[in-house]
């Protein structure tokens, strides 16, 4: 059986024996992989934080368990990637069944110079118990455990908070609150804040399986199988010889009769066959929803993952989503609490995760259509493209399991100068004094965050950078303390030459490009994209 999660101290917060309410910069509610993620990343950039939860473990059963390729490269740079890699299922391929037939197969990532692969499969609670010791480790993350956000109060220059704890209850002013609270935030409740989208009539039930398979390590889902007809089953495989079964329900179906054991025992026997032992480790059941807020920004209050948007989870788009709003919003808050930045840099986070979690949503959205259809003519079509892909190939791309995550890229980034698309950068493997490396690895990493990515050739010198910018040199030729890209795929990937240049941001997006940098050029995109006017 999987050992006992841990349990974290509560402590008797000092406030309570205190007058008048605690004074705090920074709070984030909510320790869930979005909360912590972003404590973490505000802790490497020096920012300190308060983080409160209202329970003292980590969460039960598997919950996010695919991390994309973007994720895993968030967690490289927070010191937590090879973990990932270490514990968790590595996985790029997939599979789609309709009846027992294979109808499509596809690879997630075909090319090789990565260093994180296209998903890694680990459960959500190893992920968390990770995280807490990360943010522990740094000095400047408060965790306090069993603390609950009974009311808020917005201010015109930050919110005032209740506090329930075992002990009593006390108040606390921030100067900043960040609602990472998830998808039943009380937060967002408390603001009186609606979503905007839709509840699909659709369950389907949730079974993480203890069993030794003989299932190969890829994402197989079927429609209409012979021992779930009628219906869709998702597989997935998890460490510790854990499984993930989705099975679809139907909008009839009663929530609690489905969750119980014997029921579920017997769905999976009969996807399994009569020989196969196993265990059931978690059991669940879910809705499908795909809406989000109208903005995630709310003067001092800023929504992060499940708590400013949600999506069905074929795709891999909730988790993967929040961990990557607290990668956008945790530089610009540092920046912006340094002094570096204005407060207006901020309003970028709006203008830059709203249209990620509409892109999110519309593919979330498809999947959900494709999987569910609404009526008799949507579920013909449905058919006949899981009919045809069998001998037209024109007709695989059109079936829908669930679009899988991938990062949003960004057209019209307030951020951005030259009109250049907002989008993280590629990774590539590169040498550095003769030893194996990665390109990733030294972006975002030092200063202020920003580096300049420099290119060079025989006969051609990087470009200078501004002062206080850091500057990456990659050469074309092996030269001391330059990334020497030996194989040839940053030049590739960047599409850039000798003697041009990239700026990348803290968070390793694509800031702007330069064929003929010049230090002045340089400087001023580095002031717009902090958010300072040009």
């Amino acid at each position: 059986m999987r050992l006992a999660p841990p349990l974290f101290p509560y402590r008797r917060p000092a406030a309570l024996d205190r007058p008048g309410p605690e004074a705090a910069p920074l709070v984030i509610v909510g320790a869930g992989p979005v909360g912590l993620t972003l404590a973490l990343d505000l802790a490497r950039r020096g920012i300190a934080s308060v983080l409160l939860d209202e329970e003292d473990t980590v969460s039960v059963g598997s919950r996010a368990i695919c991390w994309s390729k973007r994720t895993l490269e968030i967690y490289g740079r927070l010191g937590l990637g090879q973990r990932f890699l270490d514990k968790g299922i590595t996985w790029q391929r997939g599979r789609v069944f309709h009846g027992e037939r294979e109808a499509y197969a596809f690879d997630l990532l075909p090319e090789q110079g990565h260093e994180y692969p296209a998903f890694v499969n680990l459960q959500q609670y190893h992920a968390e118990a990770w995280l807490v010791e990360a943010c522990t480790a740094t000095g400047l993350v408060d965790l306090r455990w069993r603390q609950r956000v009974a009311a808020l109060e917005t201010l015109p220059d930050g919110v005032r908070l209740r506090v329930a704890t075992p002990d009593g209850e006390y108040q606390m002013q921030a100067d900043w609150l960040l609602a990472c609270d998830g998808a039943h935030s009380t937060l967002r409740e408390g603001l009186g804040l609606p979503f905007l989208g839709q509840i699909f009539h659709d369950r389907f039930l949730i079974a993480d399986v203890r069993m030794r398979a003989a299932f190969p390590t890829e994402r197989w889902f079927w429609f209409d199988p012979p021992f779930h007809p009628g219906q869709s089953v998702l597989l997935h495989k998890q460490p510790d010889d854990i499984w993930r079964i989705d099975f679809q329900l139907g909008w009839d179906a009663d929530p609690e009769a489905e969750k119980d054991p014997a029921r579920v025992r017997a769905r999976v026997a009969r996807m399994l066959g009569p020989d196969v032992p196993f265990e059931l480790d978690w059991i669940s059941v879910y809705t499908f929803r795909c809406r989000r807020l109208e903005r995630f920004r709310h003067g001092r209050v800023f929504f992060l993952g499940d708590a400013a948007h949600q999506v069905s989870p074929f795709g891999a788009r909730g988790g993967n989503g929040g961990v990557q709003d607290a990668d956008n919003l945790g530089w610009k808050l540092a920046a912006v609490l340094d002094g570096r930045a204005p407060e207006s840099l901020l309003d970028s986070y709006d203008a830059e995760r709203l249209p990620a979690a509409d892109e999110n949503i519309l593919n979330s959205s498809r999947s959900t259509d494709f999987i569910t259809p609404k009526n008799a003519a949507a579920r013909a079509y449905r058919d006949a493209i899981l009919a045809l892909s069998a001998t037209q190939p024109l007709a695989r791309p059109l079936v829908n399991s669930g679009r899988l995550s991938r990062p949003a890229i960004l057209t019209d980034s307030p951020l951005a100068t030259g009109g250049v698309a907002t989008a993280p950068a590629p990774d590539a493997p590169v040498l550095r004094d003769g030893q194996p490396d990665w390109l990733l690895r030294h972006i975002g990493a030092a200063g202020d965050g920003f580096t300049l990515l420099a290119f060079a050739g025989p006969g051609v010198p990087p470009a200078a950078a501004p002062p206080g910018l850091t500057r990456v040199v990659v050469s074309q030729e092996e030269t001391p303390g330059a990334l020497f890209d030996h194989a040839g795929l940053a030049t590739a990937r960047f599409a850039a030459g000798p003697g041009e240049a990239v700026l990348l941001r803290p968070d390793q997006h694509i800031a702007a490009r330069f064929a003929a940098p010049e230090l002045a050029a340089i400087a001023a995109a580095h002031a717009k994209a902090l958010g300072h006017a040009p």
